[in-house]
């Protein structure tokens, strides 16, 4: 199986940044594309950031110039680094990665267990 085991979350001022990491662990061939989700209390889930096995990026509206998604091949990880953070930006925030489990297809999409961001004074 597969497991993505986030880390980074935690309280912080408007303004501040944190760093949230995914790191995927298990039996598996190679990760594909990663994302971060995030989901605020009676909200449904939304993208915040993806990139692909490529490296491309991408993100939504509201966090674009502020955050930034990376992913460090060797390490399967992939990282948020997210700036001039506002009380929006509060939320759980989810690791998301499409993983082949073996040489061949198919691959699988795996979800991390979450990671609390509190943006607040």
């Amino acid at each position: 199986q597969v497991q993505l085991v986030e880390s980074g979350g935690g309280l912080v001022q408007p303004g501040g940044s944190l760093r949230l990491s995914c790191a995927a662990s298990g039996s598996f061939f190679s990760v594909n594309a990663m994302g971060w989700y995030r989901q605020a209390p009676g909200k449904e889930r939304e993208l915040v950031a993806r990139i692909t096995g490529g490296g491309r990026t991408s993100y939504a509206d509201p966090v674009k110039g502020r955050f930034t998604i990376s992913r460090d091949n060797a390490k399967n990880t992939v990282y948020l680094q997210m700036n001039s953070l506002k009380p929006e930006d509060t939320a759980v925030y989810y690791c998301n990665a499409v993983v082949l489990v073996a040489s061949t297809p198919p691959d699988y999409r795996y979800w991390g267990q979450g990671t609390q961001v509190t943006v607040s004074s």
